[in-house]
């Protein structure tokens, strides 16, 4: 039976809140429903900045984080005219300050027993902890939202996500997936604009776009062993920080921004080694998207067309959010959220934790 679920993300990019409804059984989408996104305050983002890593006041950060996304239920409801009585469960993923799979530790902020009474709705959360306890990558947890999604499009066919980090959904001609990040989304992109610029994102790409890329530095971070391994694999936020910093040091605001927005899209390039299959077309969702320079290199260093999601119907804004609603539904059902081509987990998994107000 398809309920009306409700999906909450915060993004390792730091730039905000994203809600959405969205009809669903699990297996099938049957509409997707208003959405929204709420900018983080400044207090906020350097709150959650002061705790990546899991260090810092991280309790107190926690809870202004689940008030932010009580309140994004909220305005999502009335904005759509909808009692809370109607949604059958929230799906709150909170926010990534630390993600070491290989030490089997992942960890999400966010409070769903707060949350579940702030807004009088059941929550299901905590997503990731089984699937690296049993030694998966915890991540990515979308695609399996992705192949709901793109039932009836030509395959093989590619759904690259760029938020913080990017990742990439691969969906084979018989439904085979194969999942993992591709390196740095818009993280790198984002710091080095917020120190440079003061502001927490390069706005249309605009520093980018006035500078000149150090086409080394570009064949440097490309040597990098993540780009060799054999997906699944997946990141944290900070994990290209020491290097990028390095490469780009002593560079101009401008230069610094082309050469990180040619980081990501290299770091695509190298992904598309390991598929099974080339791919007739590549859907883009993501903040990355919204910045054209990054979305012409990657035109320019794939093989196949790219395109943002809406191109196909989808909203990008919304996707990650309506996946956790997805996600949510499969977990009450105890179906699979997780894979071993998507994380890597020795068998397909389910998990969340739910939390009834």
């Amino acid at each position: 039976m398809h309920m009306l679920a409700l999906g909450l993300m915060s993004g390792t990019s730091l730039d905000g809140i994203d809600a959405a409804l969205v009809e669903t059984n699990g297996e099938t989408v049957r509409a997707t429903g208003a959405a929204l996104t709420i900018a983080y305050d400044d207090d906020l983002r350097n709150g959650l900045r002061s705790v990546l890593g899991g260090t810092g006041p991280v309790a107190e950060v926690e809870q202004r984080l689940t008030q932010a996304h009580a309140q994004a239920v909220q305005r999502l409801l009335g904005q759509a005219g909808i009692d809370a009585e109607r949604v059958g469960v929230i799906g709150f993923h909170g926010h990534t300050i630390l993600h070491r799979p290989e030490q089997r530790r992942t960890w999400q902020i966010g409070d769903r027993a707060l949350l579940a009474r702030l807004t009088g709705i059941r929550v299901v959360g905590d997503f990731r902890s089984d699937d690296v306890a049993a030694g998966g990558q915890g991540a990515p947890l979308v695609p399996i939202y992705h192949a709901a999604l793109a039932q009836g499009l030509a395959a093989p066919l590619a759904v690259l996500n760029l938020g913080g980090v990017g990742n990439v959904t691969w969906i084979g001609e018989d439904g085979v997936l194969l999942a993992f990040d591709t390196g740095p989304g818009n993280a790198l992109i984002d710091d080095w604009a917020l120190t440079h610029s003061g502001r927490p994102l390069d706005e249309g790409g605009a520093l980018a776009g006035a500078g000149r890329v150090d086409e080394a530095a570009v064949d440097h971070f490309a040597r990098h062993d993540y780009f060799a391994a054999i997906p699944p694999k997946s990141l944290d936020r900070d994990d290209f920080q020491a290097l990028a910093a390095s490469l780009v040091a002593g560079k101009g605001a401008a230069d610094g921004a082309a050469t990180l927005t040619a980081f990501t899209a290299r770091a695509v390039a190298e992904a598309a080694r390991h598929f099974p299959a080339p791919v007739s077309r590549w859907l883009v969702c993501g903040g990355g998207r919204h910045n054209p320079v990054l979305m012409r290199m990657l035109a320019a260093q794939l093989a196949a067309p790219v395109a943002p999601v809406e191109t196909v119907g989808w909203d990008g804004d919304a996707l990650e959010a309506q996946a956790f609603a997805f996600l949510a539904v499969r977990s009450l059902r105890g179906l699979p959220l997780t894979f071993p081509g998507t994380t890597g987990v020795p068998q397909p998994l389910t998990g969340g934790r739910v939390t009834v107000f």
